[in-house]
């Protein structure tokens, strides 16, 4: 452990102090890395996965995947983007090893809709979706519209509606375009509209 950050004080360190610590061998500090992000990696994980001993597995793999690599990150982006990274890299291969529903890459070509043909109540659909979940009944009728969003939407959708990430951040972590992040985010808005319309008109 480094002088001057001893155990107490790790929970006041900033992150940059605790990458730096963690980089030199300070597991301390990397376990608290952990303590930060591990409830939004889980939350992540079993939002993709959809089973919790999933998400669990996701959230095992991810930090250990981030402390064997801590040392490549050159940290020109932000820690959360690259772990976020790893986590979601993480969940779509367990996806793909134990599908049993059609699986669509993330980096396959498609057509891209065009921006200015979508209503504006679907573009801000966000803040819409937050007055929704504070109802516990709405809550559960989204959270089942998500788990039938495809992959590729249901990441983008997860990355900048939920974790509330910007777009610019969506596109590093899934390696795609802005474009194409603004785009499958429409679409996966426009699916849960309809999904939770046909549901509310029932």
């Amino acid at each position: 452990m480094s002088a001057g950050l001893d155990g107490t004080g790790l929970s006041g360190a900033t992150e940059a102090v605790l990458i730096r610590e963690a980089k030199r061998g300070d597991f301390d500090a990397f376990e608290e890395l952990v303590r930060r992000y591990q409830e939004r990696i889980y939350s992540l994980g079993l939002r993709m996965t959809k089973h919790p001993q999933d998400a669990e597995d996701v959230l095992q793999e991810t930090f250990l995947r981030a402390f064997e690599h801590l040392s490549t990150f050159r940290e020109e982006s932000s820690f959360a983007t690259w772990l976020f990274r790893i986590a979601m890299n993480t969940a779509l291969m367990k996806l793909r090893q134990e599908r049993t529903a059609p699986v669509y890459s993330l980096d396959q070509p498609g057509q891209e809709l065009d921006l200015s043909e979508i209503p504006p109540d679907v573009r801000d659909w966000a803040p819409n979706a937050e007055e929704m979940v504070e109802a516990e009944e709405m809550r559960q009728l989204l959270e089942e519209a998500i788990d039938e969003l495809p992959e590729i939407y249901r990441a983008v959708f997860i990355l900048r509606d939920v974790e509330g990430l910007p777009a610019k951040e969506v596109a590093e972590i899934l390696d795609l375009s802005v474009p194409a992040v603004k785009s499958r985010l429409l679409r996966a808005r426009l699916f849960l509209r309809e999904r939770l319309s046909r549901v509310l008109a029932a």
